[in-house]
């Protein structure tokens, strides 16, 4: 587990996210809630802080009520390894209220931004097979997209 781990600060859908979020990849798991008692800013049971895990890599989770809403300014990033993970995961990240954004960036209906980025996009920009006209058109492709599309971007590439 990480020494540090980034706190998402949430209204009051800290544990209902946390849940959501690990059931979406692989090697999550919520790893302890600590709740509130009578007289605490929200009612007696609600969660304060959910500690979990994903993909391996720590979290919390705090409810901290509406002071601090999330911006774009911080992001998760997901690198993806095929189109149907790419698919699987934008589908359920903007479901119920997500909204989806441009070049692979989303927002979750908690207003948490994500990047859903296939590996395929970095090999195509920049691997030691990439040629710059390649490179260039696949770039071009990539910001006229949502979610990205592998095959439009394999398409670019090869001109």
């Amino acid at each position: 587990m990480s020494a540090i781990a980034p706190c998402l600060w949430f209204d009051s859908q800290a544990e209902e996210a946390a849940i959501f979020y690990v059931s979406l990849l692989g090697n999550s798991r919520i790893t302890d809630v600590s709740r509130y008692s009578e007289g605490g800013p929200q009612p007696a049971g609600t969660a304060i802080m959910v500690h979990f895990e994903l993909d391996g890599v720590a979290f919390q989770a705090l409810n901290g009520g509406p002071q601090f809403p999330f911006t774009e300014a911080v992001s998760l990033a997901i690198s993806t390894s095929s189109q149907e993970e790419t698919d699987r995961l934008w589908t359920a990240l903007t479901a119920d209220g997500g909204e989806e954004s441009r070049c692979g960036w989303l927002k979750d209906k908690y207003g948490l931004s994500w990047q859903i980025v296939p590996t395929r996009l970095g090999e195509l920009l920049s691997g030691a097979d990439a040629d710059a006209e390649g490179a260039g058109r696949a770039m071009q492709a990539m910001l006229t997209m949502r979610k990205i599309d592998i095959n439009g971007l394999e398409r670019a590439y090869n001109g």
